[in-house]
């Protein structure tokens, strides 16, 4: 078990907020080409370099949209 420090407040308020059930998020959403260049921003890969070839072409990981996101990383 592990204990969380909530004298400075919850440290997933930062995150997002999701509908009742809990299924969807409706605050501060984050798209999947930038949650993958946060992962390979932490893994200290630059994203709008690395490329993979499929059918004769380089193709972008994170496509032309993706942002690293500080905010969930702190």
């Amino acid at each position: 078990m592990t204990q969380v420090d909530y004298s400075k407040g919850d440290p997933w308020d930062d995150h997002t907020d999701t509908d009742d059930f809990g299924y969807k998020a409706v605050e501060k959403r984050t798209h999947v080409h930038d949650l993958h260049a946060t992962i390979l921003y932490l893994m200290g890969i630059d994203h709008t370099k690395l490329t993979y070839r499929y059918s004769g072409r380089d193709f972008l990981l994170t496509d032309t949209a993706g942002e690293v996101r500080h905010n969930i990383i702190a």
